[in-house]
């Protein structure tokens, strides 16, 4: 006979009890569980009960007013928080301000692998996320009031290196979220936007002897549900919640979008192109700074625009950009949308997005910021007496190659115009972004400079470079006063390099012809010529060739370069990880046939690549045109080719 794990939300509650420990699944309004925490909070103002709670999240989840953690935050329920993110849960905040709570803010990516090492029984996590940031103890180890005088991080030293131990915790009841789970409580989440920690959350809830609550849009009958989809299997599930429509939508302002569940792909044209302002500008400058084939995460507030532009520039095949919420490729969105993606490539659960984040799976980040000083330090994470929590900033700072910040010059009432290619200062406002010293260190820029990470940090009319003692000024936007709009208003006298200006495109309507920048400025690159040698070396790791369009591009380039020389050169051609599509095939070795002849010397063309199928692939089809082929495994076998 089966046993419906079916419940209402007030009896699926009735199981807190005072001082237990309650996490809760989902990021901004993606996969929160509205209808259980709304019955948790009619419960306690019903009841008084449960009382003294610590709650536990690692994605900001509310909508920066009443949904949400929101409906926890009142004095008596809770006694205890542990957030990623306090920006979206003011009621939460209010109470950290107020001293009403013990207070405490961990990094987004440590509290999902606390939610994984929970579950297999580990004391906590070893990890040398935090360091040198205010989650390190040596600072204020996460604290975010005085109340919080429990030390929840430690410094221990494994070898010569030095480590952050971040204790783990029983966790008593999980709530999470889903779509369809059948009587058993077996859970799938096909119209969700992310999987998030769904699963590594029951699990430590069940490996902590605790209770696991379900939100689910429908219920299925037993056996019904294909096992290949199920998501959380049912011996980890002791209740389900089926909740009102209204309680149940895929993010705050949308209640079912079937491009952001990855159910179908939609035409990018249908998204609406950004306006001309400051903050587009900010973002189109940003993102000049992506590489062809990079792997990009953007982050929450004026950083989202980063994706927009993206989309704009129709750009999305040459970058892959990411989520920490798990969502690979395709176009992120902003907003209460923030989170998701439509046209997406590939979603992963919460904590294997930040293993990846972690061991330095990007090339690059955009973040924003809540204050910036001359050292280069950032605070991100609180503003005065406003606190917004690290979210993912610090293991997204501490592990990429490239870090770009994103945010106005000033805040409060900054009006800016653009016309006719130019910026003009309006109105300045009435607090400056850039400060003596920042009242809380989110990244770190002693860190970042001891690993070598390239840091830009970029506003509407300057750009500056981390060097090693500090902020670097190297551009300023048309028709900024230097010294008036940008330098009298530092706190600081950071160093000046030209500056030169930012690109005037920039300022304009219309596209900025990221595409061709970002493909061209890559080939440039990528061929250099040796007078000496007579060799000319083209370094084609890592590209990628999708159309006639990019193979003209090579040519141009090589054109370019070769043909004032009037004499013929060898050549050495790097083919690892280079990537050509079917549909370019054809007119890819033509053009090798093009340039062979017309600039190589007899027999003095040589080329490498590790990848077997395009040693084979292109060889065969130089053979075709009737060339040597002479396609290396290895550069040695290059260079012994050189030397006979």
């Amino acid at each position: 006979m089966t046993i419906s794990k079916v419940v209402g939300a007030r009896e699926a509650v009735s199981v807190i009890r005072d001082g237990d420990v309650v996490a809760s699944s989902g990021y901004g309004g993606h996969g929160v569980a509205e209808e259980v925490l709304v019955a948790l909070e009619q419960r306690f103002i019903e009841d008084a009960s449960p009382r003294d709670l610590t709650l536990v999240w690692a994605g900001g989840q509310g909508d920066m007013e009443d949904r949400g953690l929101n409906h926890l935050g009142h004095v008596g329920l809770l006694k205890r928080t542990i957030g990623g993110h306090y920006g979206l849960v003011p009621k939460i905040a209010a109470l950290a301000v107020d001293e009403k709570v013990e207070a405490y803010n961990l990094p987004e990516g440590v509290l999902v692998h606390l939610y994984r090492n929970i579950g297999s029984g580990a004391p906590g996590i070893l990890s040398t996320i935090g360091i040198g940031t205010f989650v390190d103890p040596r600072i204020e180890g996460g604290k975010v009031n005085k109340s919080a005088v429990d030390d929840i991080v430690e410094v221990t030293k494994r070898g010569d290196d030095t480590w952050l131990f971040y204790r783990g915790f029983p966790i008593d009841v999980a709530i999470i979220r889903g779509t369809t789970a059948d009587p058993f409580g077996n859970l799938t989440i096909e119209r969700e936007a992310a999987t998030l920690e769904t699963l590594d959350l029951a699990m430590a809830a069940k490996a902590s002897g605790g209770y696991v609550i379900c939100q689910v849009e429908r219920v299925a009958e037993a056996g019904s549900l294909d096992s290949r989809d199920v998501q959380v299997p049912g011996i980890l599930v002791d209740a389900i919640v089926v909740a009102e429509s209204d309680r149940h939508q895929q993010t705050w302002d949308t209640g079912y979008d079937p491009a952001m569940s990855g159910e179908i792909r939609i035409p990018v044209e249908t998204l609406e192109p950004l306006p001309l302002d400051a903050r587009t500008v900010v973002a189109r400058r940003a993102a000049l700074e992506l590489e062809a084939d990079a792997v990009v995460n953007i982050g929450v507030g004026l950083s989202e625009l980063v994706g927009r532009v993206a989309g704009d520039e129709r750009i999305q095949d040459l970058v892959t950009f990411t989520i920490d919420t798990g969502v690979i490729g395709g176009i992120p969105l902003s907003g209460f949308g923030f989170g998701g993606a439509v046209n997406r490539e590939a979603v992963i659960d919460h904590a294997s997005a930040f293993d990846f984040i972690d061991g330095g799976g990007l090339d690059t980040v955009f973040l924003g910021l809540a204050e910036c000083d001359g050292n280069g330090d950032v605070n991100a994470s609180r503003f005065g007496q406003r606190i917004a929590g690290c979210g993912g900033a610090i293991n997204l700072t501490q592990r990429t190659r490239n870090v770009v910040f994103l945010t106005p010059f000033s805040s409060g009432g900054l009006d800016a115009d653009i016309e006719d290619g130019r910026l003009t200062i309006s109105k300045e406002g009435r607090f400056c972004k850039f400060v003596d010293k920042v009242s809380q260190i989110t990244f770190s820029a002693n860190f970042a400079n001891d690993r070598g990470q390239n840091i830009t940090f970029i506003t509407e009319r300057c750009v500056f470079r981390l060097g090693p003692s500090g902020l670097v000024l190297t551009e300023i936007a048309p028709g900024v006063d230097l010294q008036n709009e940008i330098l009298d208003l530092l706190p600081f006298q950071p160093m000046v390099d030209g500056p030169t200006a930012m690109d005037s495109a920039l300022f304009l309507p219309g596209l900025i012809g990221l595409r061709r920048r970002m493909l061209e400025l890559r080939i440039e690159d990528r061929i250099s010529y040796d007078e000496d040698s007579n060799i000319v070396f083209m370094d084609y790791s890592g590209m990628h060739v999708r159309s006639s369009e990019d193979v003209q591009r090579i040519v141009d380039v090589v054109d370019g370069l070769l043909g004032p020389l009037n004499r013929r050169v060898n050549a050495i051609v790097n083919y690892d990880r280079f990537q050509l599509d079917e549909a370019a095939v054809d007119e890819y070795a033509d053009a090798v046939r093009y340039v062979q002849e017309k600039y190589y010397r007899v027999g003095g063309v040589t080329r490498h690549s590790t990848n077997a199928f395009m040693r084979l692939k292109l060889g065969r089809e130089l053979e075709r045109r009737e060339l040597k082929p002479s396609i290396y495994a290895s550069r040695e076998g290059v260079d012994k080719d050189t030397r006979s």
